[in-house]
């Protein structure tokens, strides 16, 4: 693909995460959540999730460091380019085939499962797809870049580059258009589910329960058992947190 596709594309994503999250939270606020669909299935849930969660975790904290951290950074650390490739191949690998495994279970909960299949829209499917797409052509791409399967490719020289540029608002297409095919597959899957990411239930990693530090005390008051005819908050209570 050409330079200037790989110019232009990220604005065009990050344009249509901006607008659509603000439309989602402006015109559907009560369905900015992730439909816990808990009370119909715990058991695969149980299992699935964590997997996936923790999973995620570690493969976003990898990519963010390996496409923000310049090389130069971690060579300045005393950290060689060897030594970097390795763990995060060890690591990138375990966390991408946990992440699998755990949206798999998931999937195949909510495929088997009959009340939470009728709650999951089109949207999710469509999302659930390129979600397990993006997970694979990125160990796809663990694999081949790191020389697992055939040549090493060093994408902290081209792939990392063009990512920063973007921010500086200075793009260079150019080192993604050389970049093998592999990674721009797997960026383009990536870029294509942040483009759904507002308009399905992934939209509920964007919010965080900031209120609830500053929110009051919820204060229950019960009847004693001993007493039934004592009134409700005649007695006084401890402050508690």
């Amino acid at each position: 693909m050409g330079a200037v596709f790989w110019d232009v594309i990220p604005y065009v994503t990050l344009a249509v995460v901006i607008v659509g999250s603000w439309w989602r939270y402006r015109y559907d606020k009560f369905g900015w959540t992730t439909r816990s669909s808990q009370l119909y299935e715990s058991r695969l849930l149980r299992i699935g999730s964590p997997m996936f969660h923790f999973g995620i975790l570690v493969v976003i904290i990898g990519h963010v460091i390996g496409l923000v951290i310049p090389e130069s950074w971690t060579r300045a650390l005393g950290l060689s380019e060897y030594a970097y490739h390795l763990q995060a191949v060890i690591l990138g690998s375990i966390a991408g085939i946990a992440t699998l495994v755990g949206i798999v279970l998931l999937v195949y909960r909510r495929r088997t499962t009959g009340p939470v299949f009728m709650a999951t829209t089109r949207n999710d499917k469509l999302m659930y797809a390129v979600l397990v797409a993006a997970i694979v052509a990125g160990l796809c791409a663990t694999a081949l870049g790191s020389g697992l399967v055939g040549e090493p490719y060093n994408y902290r020289e081209s792939v990392s580059v063009w990512f920063r540029s973007i921010w500086v608002l200075d793009p260079r297409g150019d080192l993604m258009a050389g970049a093998p095919i592999y990674y721009q597959v797997h960026v383009l899957i990536g870029l294509a589910l942040f483009c759904l990411w507002p308009f399905t239930r992934l939209v509920h990693a964007f919010s965080a329960p900031f209120a609830y530090l500053f929110r009051p005390y919820i204060v229950y008051r019960t009847r004693d058992a001993a007493r039934p005819t004592e009134l409700v908050g005649s007695r006084p209570h401890r402050r508690g947190w």
